[in-house]
């Protein structure tokens, strides 16, 4: 089997912003980066993740682990090392990285090739950028022990810089999964009645989603009074709620949306409800552009949430959407994902995207939210995938 992608150097263009990972480099003092993710390598090599270990790592005794190792300011050294069930795929789709090789067997097998080719190169060795949270135990420490002397530091704040502001592509990526997902949803509700669980539910919009070419990753639903979100035999009947929230993946990016339904017409208190949710998502919104403070976003929300009448069970999440969901921008150190709110004191940039979503836990009518993907775009913002926002029907199809 051909192992190793032969081709000149930089035979296809960067697909990221090489000076800009430079200087975020220069900055956090790294001579080297080395990146292990397969959300991070998927971006810095600008090609498909594996087939084979797309959603997998195990195999046999050891596990998948892609390395891309990026010298400061010498791109034409940087090295992939991928498994060897990779070789056809990067053959049919060279990446631009000099020197691939296709040949690894695990994770340590992966991470002494990759040191020992970096090295060949004449690469100084002495600040090495790693993925701390996605670095096996058994790969850093044939890291550590490949390069006596260097200094092995985090480099998530640096790739998470790098990859904060989005490409035309990416956006659109960002959009199709956005749309498909709503599309996926209205789709499910429409074709659901009194009587279907939620785990038919969650059954239907993974096949949903799957038809239209979406990755379905998850599905939280809750119906009725319950804020139970895990899909299970719980009935949908007559009068009930239901919340819809999915991520669906499209070519490695995240749609990640919630919508509403009800079996029967909505109520004058549920139409209410609803309102007051899309009154704070639209104060959110409105503040997108340019320039803004990324916690003017919380301020707005949390300026309309003193004004509705459940703000006592009404809560508002922002955070940044992509490869991952609740990456940069960073805007809030209280929510459900521990991290820093850096970008909350930074200004927002065209290319940036956010999810922002409103949850009303209600005692007696249940669980009511909207989430919406916004992209902040050179003149303000732009919003993925904008339908079923209102009371969509249940069964309407039926």
């Amino acid at each position: 089997m051909q192992e190793n992608v032969a081709r000149p150097p930089q035979s296809r263009p960067i697909p990221f912003d090489a000076a800009k990972l430079d200087r975020l480099m220069e900055a956090a003092g790294l001579d080297v980066l080395v990146a292990t993710s397969k959300h991070n390598v998927q971006y810095l090599l600008g090609a498909e993740r594996a087939i084979f270990f797309d959603y997998m790592d195990a195999m046999g005794v050891s596990r998948y682990l892609p390395v891309l190792v990026y010298p400061k300011g010498a791109p034409e050294k940087a090295v992939y090392v991928g498994h060897r069930l990779e070789t056809h795929q990067r053959a049919v789709a060279p990446p631009w990285v000099p020197q691939v090789r296709t040949e690894s067997n695990g994770s340590v097998d992966a991470v002494t090739r990759a040191v020992g080719l970096i090295r060949d190169a004449g690469v100084p060795m002495k600040r090495v950028g790693v993925e701390m949270a996605f670095l096996p135990m058994d790969a850093g420490r044939a890291l550590a022990d490949a390069l006596p002397g260097a200094e092995l530091k985090d480099a998530l704040l640096v790739l998470e810089r790098l990859r904060a502001v989005k490409s035309p592509d990416e956006l659109a990526k960002l959009k199709t999964a956005s749309v498909l997902v709503i599309a996926s949803m209205l789709e499910v509700i429409a074709q659901h009645g009194p009587g279907t669980t939620k785990q038919q539910l969650s059954d239907g919009l993974r096949i949903a989603e799957a038809n239209r070419g979406l990755t379905f990753e998850y599905c939280l639903l809750a119906c009725g009074n319950s804020h139970n979100r895990a899909p299970s035999s719980q009935r949908w009947e007559q009068g009930d709620v239901l919340s819809l929230d999915s991520g669906g993946n499209y070519h490695g990016y995240i749609g990640d949306l919630a919508r509403m339904a009800v079996l029967g017409d909505p109520d004058a208190e549920l139409r209410d409800y609803l309102a007051e949710i899309e009154a704070v998502q639209r104060a959110a919104f409105a503040v997108v552009r340019p320039g803004a403070l990324g916690g003017d976003i919380y301020a707005a929300a949390e300026r309309q949430l003193a004004q509705i009448s459940q703000r006592g069970c009404t809560d508002f999440l922002a955070h940044g959407m992509g490869l991952v969901s609740h990456e940069a921008p960073r805007l809030t150190a209280t929510g459900p994902v521990p991290y820093d709110d850096v970008d909350a004191r930074l200004p927002l940039e065209p290319g940036m995207v956010v999810s922002i979503e409103t949850t009303m836990k209600h005692p007696t009518r249940g669980f009511i939210k909207l989430e919406d993907t916004v992209a902040v775009t050179p003149i303000g913002y732009e919003i993925f995938g904008e339908g079923g926002r209102g009371w969509n029907l249940g069964g309407s199809a039926l």
